[in-house]
């Protein structure tokens, strides 16, 4: 049951009533001392009591050097190292941490120490003095900077006097209910799905006060929900009307002056290759063979910025959401349709402008020579990655030679990547069916073919040609600032407990040195293949690697993918730093000295973030339809697969769907259940009955829970 305190007036304290607002008061003008009396004024205090207690509070925060005397009576923030701002992620127990630029670790801020902070908040914080070396940093919000958003998703409850009502938080890591009086319902029941606006939050109230602003319907709504999950992170829905009106205006047609302008390769073989189901093309593949022999491959890129120009509405609207969002029904798209779906996309028989890369390879698929430039194509046919699969694997086909030339050379590609020390990660994806309400009906597994290795080798073989042209020159770093894909080596203490683990099933991993763990982690990977702890493993060892991010400094290269230079450039219609990719090329081919890397590095951090909560999103769309989907085999039986141990419970995966639900251990009564965390299992204190990852159990799905988007089962044995 959630929180349901309320109090009209503000809680009052006798010590430390005006500590909060004098901080942020003197935060204002940190550099400005000021009496008493200005800070009265400021706080629009009057009586003679107040006042005392306002002098009161000056003299704790001064004791606790959290500010100052700078001349006598009077004070200024104590801005020294020990006032920091970031960015505060809150956990599920309420604990948070504060991400700050330049300090390694993040600070943790206890729950009672969070203020009235929410989870992306920026914030000031206080950090406490660390007294012992290698102690954790520690500290306490003292202002919200910034709120990361304002518009929040819940669930409506309305009180038994109706004249006030909360709306419940489904994030976890929002652990307070908004306020609601009467006259800000917008008509909402209870037990509707809302969106909430944060109207204000004073110091000492319990609850922010909110004002309902949408009915989004019932929660078990897949639409309601998707909604939901994308204002939950902050995500945009749909394009602000003048952005729209700027794309309608674009002129979209193609012109023989611009193509004059342009490497015409029209006349080329061309084509795409895509998933069934895609709506925008953004990369085409064309192939002849020269008259020495070789091979000419192009590798054309949509020409998103020819049509989004910097300072236009589009450029900042494709800035702020960095990238499109694919939940489980629907894409968001990063650029409106006129550009994502049409102007942009390399449809069949239409002319198109591209940005390309253009290489003359060998029959050993090395390159020998490489050409970078805006050109213009005709796509001659549009393949789907079965179509294309069919002929690699022995059907008749349009432009069959084509596709298996270019098959033939990515394979080489690849064999070279691997050696290199590359990691293939070939999970296996699960996909829903869904009715043409967009409820679930049936799963599929998606699997990696050698149509899907083909577009992936040279679209990696683009992306690295590309960076390695502009950071080099005569194959010496040149210093250009440029916009990298940057992934760091694993962390070697998830190697070392994923070696330890995999132990118990019989294979090894080698830790010597680089090269070492990349060709064991790969056999690893290929063992473990059709075997019943493959995805358990496959998971454990995703989660040893560090996570890829944008960045202007190349300090790591890319571990992943076994390259020392690496970018994004061939996907400008569904991420931003490949535009700025693209931009930064041409700056280059057109003579441009390097820019400054400041104000680029603070895009590529701006789109990591958003990379990361579009993936959230993402996660958290599937969880929902795993657990509608699941809904129908309440009460039915399956064997599954331990993917998981806690302290409070395990979790099981259905194989046949993938979904995940948990097995409570309070609700496993053939024993006394304990943690054991070294060995990853739950051990019986009486029996000594163990289970641990990657064991087989039978389970009954007890409950879909849709609002928190969990499943529940019973161990049957």
């Amino acid at each position: 049951m959630s929180k349901r305190k309320y109090n009209s007036k503000n809680k009052r304290t006798t010590s430390g009533k005006y500590s909060q607002k004098i901080l942020e008061v003197l935060f204002k003008e940190p550099n400005r001392a000021q009496n008493y009396k200005q800070i009265a004024s400021s706080l629009k205090i009057t009586n003679i009591i107040d006042r005392e207690i306002l002098i009161k509070d000056l003299q704790g925060l001064l004791a606790d050097k959290k500010i100052k005397e700078s001349a006598r009576g009077k004070f200024s923030v104590n801005a020294e190292k020990h006032y920091l701002v970031g960015t505060i992620d809150i956990s599920q127990s309420g604990t948070a941490y504060v991400t700050v630029d330049g300090i390694e670790e993040d600070i943790m801020i206890q729950k009672s120490k969070k203020k009235n902070a929410l989870q992306g908040d920026l914030v000031r914080i206080y950090a406490y003095p660390v007294k012992k070396k290698g102690q954790r940093m520690e500290g306490e919000v003292v202002e919200v900077v910034k709120r990361f958003k304002t518009l929040f998703t819940g669930i409506f409850e309305k009180q038994a006097s109706g004249k006030f009502g909360f709306v419940v938080m489904n994030s976890r890591s929002i652990h307070v209910d908004f306020y609601i009086p009467k006259e800000k319902f917008k008509d909402a029941e209870t037990g509707d799905k809302v969106v909430v606006e944060l109207k204000d939050w004073p110091i000492g109230a319990e609850n922010p006060f909110g004002e309902i602003v949408e009915v989004l319907g019932s929660p078990d709504e897949t639409n309601a929900e998707m909604h939901a999950i994308l204002l939950e992170y902050n995500l945009p829905i749909n394009f602000p009307e003048e952005v729209e009106r700027e794309a309608q205006e674009l002129d979209v047609e193609i012109h023989e002056s611009e193509i004059a302008n342009r490497r015409d390769m029209r006349d080329v073989v061309t084509f795409t290759i895509d998933p069934k189901d895609a709506k925008d093309f953004d990369d085409a593949l064309s192939l002849r063979k020269l008259e020495n022999g070789n091979w000419e491959v192009g590798i054309h890129i949509a020409d998103v910025t020819h049509y989004v120009r910097p300072g236009s509405l589009l450029e900042q609207e494709a800035y702020n959401r960095a990238t499109s969002v694919y939940l489980v029904d629907r894409v968001v798209p990063m650029l409106p349709e006129n550009l994502s779906n049409v102007a942009c996309s390399l449809r069949p028989n239409e002319d198109k402008y591209t940005f390309s890369a253009v290489f003359e390879m060998d029959e050993k698929a090395k390159v020998v020579n490489e050409w970078y430039g805006r050109t213009a194509i005709h796509s001659n046919r549009r393949f789907t990655y079965e179509e294309a699969q069919e002929i690699i694997e022995g059907a008749d086909g349009d432009f069959k030679e084509e596709i298996l030339t270019l098959d033939r050379l990515a394979k080489v590609l690849r064999k070279e990547r691997m050696n290199a020390g590359a990691i293939t990660f070939d999970k296996i994806e699960v996909k829903f069916e869904l009715d043409q309400n967009d409820n679930p009906i049936g799963t599929y597994f998606k699997i990696s073919k050698d149509s899907n290795h083909l577009i992936e080798e040279f679209m990696l073989l683009c992306n690295r040609k590309v960076s390695e042209f502009v950071s080099t020159t005569n194959g010496k770093p040149n210093n250009n600032t440029f916009v990298y894909r940057i992934h760091d080596d694993p962390d070697p203490d998830k190697l070392q407990d994923l070696r330890l683990f995999i132990k118990q099933f019989g294979y090894t991993l080698d830790l010597r040195d680089r090269m070492s763990v990349t060709k064991s982690m790969n056999q690893l990977l290929a063992d473990v293949k059709g075997k019943p702890e493959e995805n358990l493993i496959e998971t454990l060892a995703v989660r040893t690697m560090s996570k890829a991010k944008y960045s202007t400094e190349n300090d790591v290269g890319h571990y992943g993918l076994a390259f020392q230079y690496y970018s994004h450039f061939t996907s400008p219609i569904r991420r931003y730093p490949d535009m700025m990719a693209h931009r930064l090329l041409q700056h280059y081919l057109d003579g441009g000295k390097s820019p400054a890397a400041a104000p680029i590095e603070e895009k590529c951090i701006h789109s990591s973030s958003r990379e990361k909560l579009a993936a959230e999103a993402e996660r958290e769309s599937i969880k929902f339809m795993q657990v509608k989907y699941m809904e129908q085999f309440v009460g039915e039986e399956f064997y599954g697969y331990i993917t998981g141990v806690q302290e409070y419970g395990i979790f099981v995966e259905i194989p046949e769907t993938r979904c995940e639900g948990m097995v409570r251990l309070r609700n496993m009564d053939e024993d006394s259940f304990y943690f054991d965390e070294k060995n990853y299992s739950i051990v019986g204190r009486k029996t000594g009955i163990t289970y641990q990852l990657g064991d087989q159990v039978r389970i009954k799905v007890a409950k879909a829970d849709l609002r928190n988007k969990q499943l529940d089962f019973e161990l049957l044995g």
